[in-house]
């Protein structure tokens, strides 16, 4: 798709997934698209999974006049296509997507970068690993890096990466009390918990990511418009989208300082502190 420059209007907001589907609540607001996993031009979501993250990061709501709104209407949005059709991905192509970010980071604006993926090994994947050192460019560049905590809780260790870095913000799930489905399996108390390999405390926070209504692709005219997902991938954009919403009121602040704002403004709930970090997301807080 042709890129267009955006300057001095909105946030630009980076997602790295499996593509979107141009729907109408963002498809306005869509700068870039680029295709890793195939090299296609053309925006598109084989797997739905990436329509769904950026509608909860920054859909307007626009098909559902208001009611399924997401964190940050007025971002632009930048699309890295890194997983296939199945949701998979490889540390190449997520590597081949920071390059991307980093070399495009001025030209469309990019302040946050959301990533609503993770891998998991039962041993233990340690920091200095390939794929961690390479998120972390993105924020050694100064760009607000906003990780999902995984799906492999509730044991201690259970943190996916690159959510196990210390600089990047890790996001779990506030909710996942409620059982739900999540890739086709029953799943309950989920959410991904520190400490981390390391000995940090992760995640950093959390947010709402049981049965969140966003944005579907809508492949056929009989499809509806809004789908739901469970799962730490859709607590992980509402943090994004939040973030974006600061940035779009301070602009100067730095990410260092987006992190310290953010985690000033959460609030303690009742759960242990392996799970629930600094507390729950409250965006009034935030922008305050």
């Amino acid at each position: 798709m042709e890129e267009r420059r955006y300057t001095g209007k909105g946030i630009g907001l980076a997602v790295m997934d499996t593509g979107a589907f141009l729907h109408p609540d963002f498809r306005d607001r869509v700068a870039a698209f680029q295709d890793i996993v195939r090299g296609r031009k053309r925006c598109y979501d084989d797997n739905g999974h990436g329509t769904h993250i950026l509608g909860i990061a920054a859909g307007d709501g626009r098909m559902s006049k208001g009611r399924h709104r997401g964190m940050a209407p007025g971002a632009h949005l930048i699309v890295v296509k890194v997983l296939d059709f199945r949701g998979n991905g490889t540390v190449k192509n997520v590597l081949a997507g920071v390059d991307y970010l980093l070399g495009n980071r001025e030209r469309l604006g990019i302040r946050v970068v959301n990533i609503s993926m993770g891998a998991f090994d039962e041993e233990g994947m340690e920091e200095d690993s390939e794929l961690v050192r390479g998120v972390e460019k993105l924020w050694d560049a100064g760009m607000v890096v906003v990780a999902a905590a995984g799906n492999n809780g509730p044991a201690p260790m259970t943190i996916a990466t690159p959510g196990i870095s210390r600089k990047l913000i890790t996001v779990g799930c506030s909710d996942d009390d409620r059982e739900t489905h999540i890739d086709g399996n029953r799943m309950r108390d989920y959410s991904g918990r520190g400490p981390t390999a390391a000995c940090i405390c992760k995640p950093d926070l959390v947010a709402p990511g049981c049965e969140i209504i966003s944005c579907n692709r809508m492949l056929r005219a009989s499809d509806p418009p809004y789908t739901i997902k469970s799962g730490t991938s859709m607590a992980t954009p509402a943090a994004a989208g939040a973030i974006a919403c600061l940035l779009e009121k301070y602009p100067a602040m730095t990410n260092v300082q987006v992190k310290l704002k953010l985690r000033e403004s959460c609030v303690k709930v009742d759960m242990p502190e392996s799970k629930q970090g600094w507390g729950i997301l409250d965006y009034e807080r935030l922008l305050r």
